[in-house]
């Protein structure tokens, strides 16, 4: 826990990866050490956070080929500051000299001043040699991507043709995507309010609401976002409204609904609906409510597993179209979560997957007939996708599978896949299915 000094970002950011390394998301850790540090530490704290796991597994062996024994586990924050610094000398714009005084005086600021000549010296040792100890190191593909060899395979095994780009691609930094509703104003016309204000963006070529930021800026920068003219969402995300084929006066279940994105796109596409939300998460399940009331739009909200609907009053009622926005891998968002690399293990395909199939099957027998059941991973993995639905139609063959338009993304059995690097977007995987009358 950080004590003195709390406005130091870097020392904000060795507790965040120690937190991710402890098993919490990087999300929650950036919030708890944010409080403490003025907005341009807390970018900076960022920055290194997300680097440092983005790159965990790369920096860690760069580091550990300069040391002459590893840290004991009592010392496991200078090994992570060391990747701290690390990443500063290989990736960020800090200045080297910056880098390597600012990481040492964070020693001290950990309560271990005895480490300061320990780091200082393996960071210059990295600068002087980085050229051959990356040639090393980057033999291996996967160490080269910083990812997990189980994961590399997996995704390898997936798109053979294409796993370099999306393994480099899920190295990036993700743009700022907005969805605009076009409802109320065109595209074209909020990208000219956008240059007003300072800002500039190009529209993305095969989702007709997705404009891309040249540079990711403020929400409160961005015009009308108070009133929901624009939301921020992934271009990839922004598919499932129109992939519901909604009409008026329609009732609409979104099944695992948190943050709430799709949710609102729902709304706005389609306004006279009956949209019902749930979560499992109380505490994510009030960002539904937060996204919906800043653009003047209410559902009605459950906290509640979507795989269980047993003597739950929203499982009393059938709907015409049903979101399963599925718990999942979230692979395809690596370079927005980069945290997920050092989070997620091989044997959570296995149990994702039951989960996914109970879901599924719950929620197919409240869609009325003649509904639609829009099923969504952020996955690359065929058994969180084509596969899990080729598996309920094994147990449904009743399901009909709706052929949803490309591109963005390409066929994968009896969805649309959309790729990280290929499409301009994250990694999405789609299937409509459709109840017979």
């Amino acid at each position: 826990m950080i004590g003195g000094h709390l406005s130091d970002p870097r020392r904000a950011a060795v507790e965040n990866v120690l937190a991710v390394l402890a098993g919490r998301s990087l999300d929650r850790a950036l919030a708890k050490t944010a409080i403490a540090l003025n907005e341009r530490d807390r970018a900076l704290a960022a920055e290194l956070s997300y680097g440092v796991c983005r790159w965990h597994r790369r920096l860690d062996l760069l580091v550990a080929s300069l040391l002459r024994k590893p840290l004991k586990a009592k010392d496991r924050d200078i090994k992570v500051l060391l990747l701290v610094g690390a990443y500063q000398l290989i990736y960020s714009r800090v200045p080297a000299h910056a880098a390597l005084s600012t990481t040492v005086d964070t020693c001290r600021r950990l309560g271990k001043a005895w480490a300061s000549k320990l780091v200082n010296g393996v960071l210059r040792r990295l600068q002087r040699e980085y050229p051959t100890l990356a040639e090393r190191v980057d033999k291996d593909s996967a160490v080269r991507y910083a990812q997990p060899d189980w994961l590399y395979q997996a995704i390898g095994k997936a798109w053979p043709e294409r796993n370099d780009s999306i393994a480099d691609a899920l190295q990036q930094r993700p743009p700022m995507v907005l969805r605009v509703d076009r409802r109320r104003i065109s595209r074209v016309e909020y990208a000219q309010r956008l240059v007003q204000a300072g800002l500039t963006g190009r529209s993305h070529p095969g989702v007709q609401s997705a404009l891309i930021l040249d540079q990711a800026a403020a929400v409160e920068r961005l015009p009308g976002f108070d009133q929901g003219l624009v939301s921020v969402q992934d271009a990839g995300a922004q598919l499932a409204a129109p992939y519901l084929d909604l009409e008026p006066g329609q009732r609409v279940l979104d099944a695992c609904a948190a943050p709430g994105g799709k949710t609102l796109a729902i709304l706005q596409q389609c306004p006279d609906l009956s949209v019902t939300a749930l979560d499992v998460d109380e505490e994510r399940l009030s960002r539904v409510d937060d996204n919906l009331r800043r653009a003047g739009f209410s559902a009605e909200l459950h906290c509640a597993d979507a795989a269980q609907t047993a003597d739950q009053p929203w499982a009393e009622r059938d709907y015409d179209r049903i979101l399963v926005d599925a718990p999942c891998s979230a692979t395809g968002v690596l370079r927005r979560h980069p945290d997920i690399r050092l989070l997620r293990r091989v044997d959570d395909i296995a149990e994702l997957g039951r989960r996914q199939a109970v879901i599924l099957d719950a929620m197919w027998g409240l869609l009325r007939p003649g509904g639609r059941l829009l099923y969504v991973t952020c996955s690359l993995l065929p058994d969180e996708n084509a596969l899990q639905i080729d598996a309920f139609r094994s147990r449904h063959p009743q399901a009909e599978a709706v052929k949803l338009p490309t591109p963005p993304g390409c066929r994968s059995g009896e969805g649309v896949q959309l790729l990280p690097g290929t499409d301009e977007t994250d990694g999405f995987f789609y299937a409509a299915l459709l109840k017979p009358t």
